[in-house]
C-alpha cells in the first residue's frame, strides 16, 4: 500500500512586488518547529494536510483551508497534526506594510492590526490568499527566467491580488490588540533582562548576573522571564540571535561569518538552531 506522505521540503523566496516580505512554499512530514517568533505577520494557508501548533497557551489544529495567523513577536510552535504532514504557503508580511494598508482600508489612522488567536476558517479568504501567493511566486519566477521575457502585467496582477487578499483579511478579522494588565515593577525587570541579553550576543550572560541586576534570586528571575516571554532567558536569546542573523544573510555574508557574528559557537550550532526555526539550513534560506 502506498502512503502519500509529504516531504520535508521548503523554498523561501522574496519578491519586489512586496519589498521586505519573506515567502515560503513548503511541505513537511515530520519536521517540528521549536517555540519561536517572527518580526512580521505570519499569514499561512494550509493547502493540504493539517498542522498543529501552540500559541498563547492553547493548542490548535489548522486543517486544509485554514488560515492560522500569528501576530508579530508572538511565540508559537508547529508540527504535523496528521500522519502524512501538511503543505502550506506562508507570507511573512512586514509590520509597517500591514499598518499602512490598514490605514488605507479604514481611511484613517488605525492602531496596529491584531488578530485573535485561533484558526480562521473562511474559504473565500483562504482561496484569495493562496492565489495571491501563487501569483507572486509565478510573477517573480517568470521575471528571473532566462527563457521568458519578464513583463509587468503578471506582476501588476499579482500585486492587485495580494492587496485584495490582505485587505479582505484586515476588514474581516483585524482588531486592536487588547490591553493586558501587568505589574510595572515586573515589566521593568523583564525589559532590563532583555536589554542585557541583547546587548552583546557574542558574550556569555549567566543567570546569576541577570538576577543580580534586577534584584531577584536566579530562580525568581528565570521564572518571571519565562512567564512573561514564554521562553527561558537562554532560549529567548537564541531566538534573538536567529532573528538578527537574517539581515546579514540577506546581504550575502557567508554563513560561517554570520554564525560567529550572531553569537553561535560554530556554523553547525547555528545551522541546527536555524533549521529548527525556519525548516531549512541557513545556506538554502540565503540562496533564495
Amino acid at each position: 500500500m502506498t502512503v502519500n506522505r509529504f516531504r520535508n521540503s521548503a523554498r523561501y523566496w522574496r519578491t519586489p512586488i512586496l519589498p521586505g516580505a519573506d515567502l515560503v512554499t513548503a511541505e513537511y512530514h515530520d519536521h517540528t518547529f521549536t517555540p519561536h517568533w517572527h518580526d512580521a505577520y505570519t499569514i499561512p494557508v494550509i493547502v493540504a494536510g493539517a498542522e498543529g501548533y501552540r500559541y498563547r497557551g492553547t493548542d490548535y489544529v489548522a486543517e486544509t483551508g485554514g488560515v492560522p495567523i500569528i501576530n508579530p513577536g508572538e511565540l508559537h510552535t508547529g508540527s504535523r497534526a496528521t500522519d502524512d504532514g501538511w503543505r502550506y504557503r506562508v507570507l511573512y508580511a512586514p509590520v509597517d506594510f500591514m499598518h499602512r494598508l490598514a490605514n488605507d482600508v479604514a481611511g484613517r489612522a488605525c492602531p496596529m492590526p491584531w488578530f485573535e488567536p485561533g484558526v480562521i476558517r473562511d474559504p473565500q479568504l483562504a482561496r484569495s490568499l493562496a492565489y495571491a501567493h501563487w501569483a507572486m511566486e509565478r510573477a517573480t519566477t517568470d521575471a528571473h527566467s532566462t527563457t521568458a521575457a519578464p513583463g509587468t502585467e503578471a506582476a501588476e496582477a499579482a500585486e492587485a491580488a495580494m492587496i485584495d487578499a490582505l485587505s479582505m483579511l484586515l476588514i474581516r478579522y483585524a482588531s486592536a490588540c487588547p490591553d493586558t494588565p501587568r505589574i510595572a515593577a515586573d515589566d521593568s525587570r523583564v525589559e532590563s533582562m532583555k536589554a542585557r541579553l541583547a546587548d552583546d550576543l557574542g558574550s556569555p550572560v549567566l543567570l546569576g548576573e541577570l538576577a543580580e541586576a534586577v534584584g531577584l534570586s536566579p530562580f525568581h528571575a528565570a521564572r518571571l522571564f519565562s512567564q512573561t516571554t514564554g521562553l527561558p532567558p537562554h532560549a529567548w536569546r537564541t531566538q534573538l540571535r536567529l532573528q538578527r542573523s537574517l539581515a546579514p544573510l540577506r546581504a550575502g555574508v557567508p554563513v560561517a561569518d554570520v554564525a560567529v557574528e550572531s553569537g553561535f559557537s560554530d556554523q553547525s550550532h547555528f545551522t541546527r538552531h536555524f533549521r529548527r526555526m525556519f525548516g531549512v539550513p541557513p545556506g538554502r534560506w540565503q540562496s533564495a
